[in-house]
């Protein structure tokens, strides 16, 4: 685990003053990611996330970003998947939301603060703020019985409250008694199967049925904001939750009523296919008897000559042999008919009324078939928005794809992955704060073997859980500070039992305050409108 080096406190006093993204500091190696939901997941590099899973760099947003949480500033959070819409919604003053939520199996601890925190600071940018106790999945999944779920999720629910999360402006249920959600979950799991949730989790003929449904009423969760409208929608979490944010996208895009695309002849073609024609209609100068209309057979046949001397025209690197003798097939079946560029609508689930809508308010050129509808002269984006129109219009959805953002696991306090299992390891929101001075006092640091080495060589920060409280919680807002413990670290100014005991100070105070303020918070807790009680107690 990382936290935040001198190269990152350097990166970001230099993008205050010059606006340029921060950099993340690394990781250390490993040979294999493994994402699993209700497993251990852990991550030793954090890279191959990028490279594996297509999450991207979260670096690079940050000089768009108005006022980044020092999550953001410290590389903490450091990976997102499509989060720029909901970025551009919050600079422009335009509806998002955030949501995640919290499977009460034990006490809340500065992990879960994590994604507390990040809730309440998009709900500070404007957003429409979310957050749910899983007491399904924690009782499919986990086993739990009604009435445990219970006594852990009023803690939750308090330590949220009073890290600031505003009731009046935020929405917080449970998924056993939001009919909303249940009633979604039924729709969503009309679109996924047995095989494709064993191919993403694993699922096999063992599996409960109930454990299964436990993640089409997450997917519904995450789609919940939308329920009144369609907008972006950032959901935090760790990155063994990706998985379900996959499957919610692919949920999300199944449930609309039309797909917007491109196309070039009146065939269907699959992604790869579309890859292949577009690069031949781009060279049409070099085919075509007339390159103001080039035939799909005259594409065909330049396709054929891909190892001639006009192929190095074309750049197949990314396209597979199967991909290119498929297209090759379906141009020569297409004719003479004009290979000619058109944004294409596709028919998934509309109802008749909504497709017959569809084609009226497609203005201009356009061609009508069974189950899509070529439109020429329609950019992208206007042919997108008339789609969603028309999908609302007549009882759709319209789902946003939605967008999440990745930060880094907690080491825990005696090395390894932090664990509710493993009481050392973490600190519970409901310590003794006095317990929680002990338990970092006993902390696992990266400091050398004597003093003396540790003068010499200087500590190992990166490689720290106690630095680690100060990058993620301790230091809170004052990046200067977290900076000089990392630099006095690395320098071999700070030694080990000096920087434990002030760390252990500083958790104590704030386990203080962090405890008043849920007592203070309790009769707003007891007012709001969530049943603390479930109804299927015994």
């Amino acid at each position: 685990m990382t936290g935040m080096g001198t190269d990152n406190f350097e990166a970001a006093e230099a993008a205050e003053a010059t606006e340029e993204p921060l950099t993340d500091g690394g990781a250390a190696g490993a040979d294999e990611v493994a994402l699993d939901p209700w497993g251990s997941s852990s991550v030793s590099d954090y890279r191959k996330l990028f490279e594996e899973f297509g999450i991207e760099e979260f670096d690079d947003l940050l000089a768009d970003l108005p006022h980044p949480h020092y999550l953001m500033r410290r590389g903490v959070i450091f990976g997102h998947r499509d989060y720029r819409p909901v970025l551009e919604a919050m600079r422009e003053g335009d509806p998002f939301a955030v949501l995640s939520g919290f499977m009460p199996t034990g006490d809340p601890h500065i992990g879960h603060k994590l994604v507390f925190d990040e809730i309440i600071w998009h709900q500070q940018q404007g957003g429409d703020a979310y957050a749910l106790i899983a007491d399904l999945e924690a009782h499919a999944a986990r086993g739990l019985t009604w009435d445990e779920i219970d006594e852990h999720a009023r803690d939750y629910l308090l330590s949220l409250l009073a890290l600031g999360f505003d009731l009046e402006d935020g929405t917080v249920y449970r998924q056993s008694t939001e009919r909303d959600v249940q009633d979604l979950a039924f729709e969503l799991g009309i679109e996924a199967n047995f095989s494709e949730l064993g191919a993403i989790y694993g699922f096999d003929g063992e599996t409960d049925v109930s454990h299964m449904q436990s993640v089409v009423t997450q997917m519904a969760d995450i789609l919940y904001p939308q329920l009144e409208g369609p907008k972006p929608t950032v959901i935090p979490v760790g990155p063994d939750q990706d998985p379900h944010v996959r499957l919610a996208r692919d949920l999300a895009s199944r449930m609309r009523y039309f797909g917007v695309t491109t196309a070039y002849a009146s065939f269907e073609a699959t992604e790869d296919e579309l890859e292949v024609i577009g690069a031949a209609y781009d060279a049409r100068e070099s085919y075509a008897d007339d390159p103001d209309q080039p035939r799909c057979v005259e594409a065909a046949e330049w396709l054929s000559s891909a190892d001639s001397e006009v192929g190095p025209e074309l750049d197949l690197e990314t396209v597979t042999d199967d991909a290119l003798e498929r297209t090759t097939s379906k141009l020569e079946n297409a004719g003479m008919e004009p290979l000619r560029p058109r944004t294409r609508f596709l028919n998934r689930r509309a109802t008749d009324e909504a497709f017959e809508a569809l084609i009226d308010t497609v203005e201009g050129e356009k061609r009508v078939f069974d189950e899509h509808v070529d439109a020429f002269g329609l950019d992208h984006d206007e042919a997108a928005e008339i789609a969603r129109t028309i999908e609302l219009a007549y009882d759709g959805y319209g789902f946003r794809p939605p967008s999440s953002i990745y930060h880094r696991f907690m080491t825990g306090l005696t090395g390894g992955k932090m664990s509710s299992s493993i009481p050392a390891s973490h600190i519970s929101l409901l310590d003794d704060p006095e317990d929680g001075y002990d338990k970092v006092k006993a902390a696992t640091t990266g400091g050398r073997e004597t003093a003396e080495k540790q003068r010499e060589l200087g500590g190992r920060a990166d490689e720290c859980p106690v630095y680690e409280l100060y990058a993620y919680l301790l230091a809170g807002d004052d990046d200067e500070f977290a900076k000089r413990v990392y630099d006095e670290c690395v320098g071999g100014e700070r030694l080990c039992g000096d920087c434990k005991e002030q760390a252990a100070h500083l958790m104590k105070d704030f386990l203080q305050d962090h405890q008043e303020k849920r007592e203070e918070v309790a009769d707003l807790l007891e007012a709001a409108d969530i049943e603390l009680e479930s109804p299927r107690r015994g």
